[in-house]
């Protein structure tokens, strides 16, 4: 009987990590997606650059996670790999838009933000 115990409650484990790593994606993408919005609506420099600081938390934390359409693949697999460029690229432009920001040109950072929905939806189309 214990040994049933003890496999019921190894099984419950690796479910629910499997069920975190999946959940812990999805979550990163939705600070992503909040910020995204206060970033291109605010007038403000400091609201601007913590929005583009949430986002590239958010896009690191991402990429330590498997997202769902790629469960079951080797952490090393194209796909994987892949899948961590895409956020790479967008963390990219994260930077180059804070640089934007810090440097005092509001309205050319939020110009180049809107490169972020390009990325997005280039690897939303395939791992989403």
């Amino acid at each position: 009987m214990n040994k049933w115990l003890a496999m019921l409650i190894g099984m419950t484990l690796v479910s629910v990590s499997t069920l975190s790593q999946a959940n812990e994606v999805q979550d990163q993408m939705m600070v992503i997606a909040k910020n995204y919005g206060t970033i291109l609506s605010t007038n403000s420099p400091d609201e601007f650059k913590q929005g583009l600081a949430a986002m590239k938390d958010a896009a690191t934390k991402a990429q330590q996670g498997v997202p769902d359409k790629l469960k079951g693949q080797d952490k090393d697999s194209a796909s994987m790999k892949d899948y961590r460029h895409g956020l790479d690229v967008l963390m990219g432009e994260i930077d180059g838009a804070k640089a934007l920001a810090d440097a005092g040109q509001l309205d050319k950072a939020k110009e180049a933000a809107q490169q972020f929905k390009m990325t997005r939806n280039e690897y939303h189309q395939k791992y989403k």
